[in-house]
């Protein structure tokens, strides 16, 4: 049974290109917590740093993996396979760091499933509006509107899942949207009073998706 003592674990998703990695790598600054790295057998980006931001690996090696039952959850998304591993999770949590997740809706719900004796938070990311996320996939490195525009299929669907979130946030302004997360972390952890309007959020969910 969990102690006072264990860590929390924290899911950040998003649709592509809302800014959930960028809030991640923000909450990762805060005392006590740390990321779960993934692997993933895509290839990297020209900004990331191989075993810092993902664990890249080939396929096979993926598939050993799942074999093996290593993953507390993975994915196929976009023709790419990512996944976080049990081990390093639950020794982060056994030493009372709070874990931070960014991943998928897929994996929230697998992480769910699995019904782990440790607190769990979870977050669905936002963008303001869905010209805002175009512009913000097309002015990433990938620069190809055709991916850009494959992602932009991809969030009519991913969108629908926010009803399984705790809590959603609109990253409007990547400072008051980290804030915000945090705020709603430390009264999550300390039993406090949350500032949070769901109508609000249904309001904002029936523009992205009219």
């Amino acid at each position: 049974m969990p102690i006072n003592n264990d860590g929390i674990m924290i899911i950040l998703s998003s649709p592509s290109g809302a800014g959930k990695t960028t809030l991640v790598s923000l909450l990762s600054k805060l005392n006590n917590f740390e990321i779960s790295i993934s692997h993933t057998t895509r290839q990297p980006r020209a900004n990331e740093v191989p075993d810092q931001d993902y664990y890249f690996v080939e396929e096979t090696e993926f598939q050993r993996l799942i074999k093996n039952q290593e993953f507390l959850e993975y994915a196929k998304v976009f023709n790419n396979f990512y996944g976080s591993t049990r081990t390093p999770v639950i020794n982060n949590l056994n030493k009372g760091k709070n874990v931070l997740f960014d991943i998928d809706w897929q994996g929230a719900d697998q992480i769910k499933n699995k019904k782990l004796d440790y607190k769990l938070i979870t977050f669905f990311i936002l963008p303001p509006s869905k010209e805002v996320l175009f512009e913000r996939l097309t002015n990433r490195d990938m620069k190809d509107k055709l991916i850009a525009e494959e992602r932009m299929k991809q969030f009519g669907r991913d969108v629908l899942h926010w009803i399984n979130y705790d809590y959603v946030v609109i990253n409007n302004d990547l400072d008051n949207c980290f804030k915000k997360i945090q705020k709603l972390i430390d009264a999550e952890i300390s039993d406090g009073s949350k500032d949070y309007d769901k109508e609000f959020i249904r309001s904002h969910i029936d523009k992205l998706t009219s």
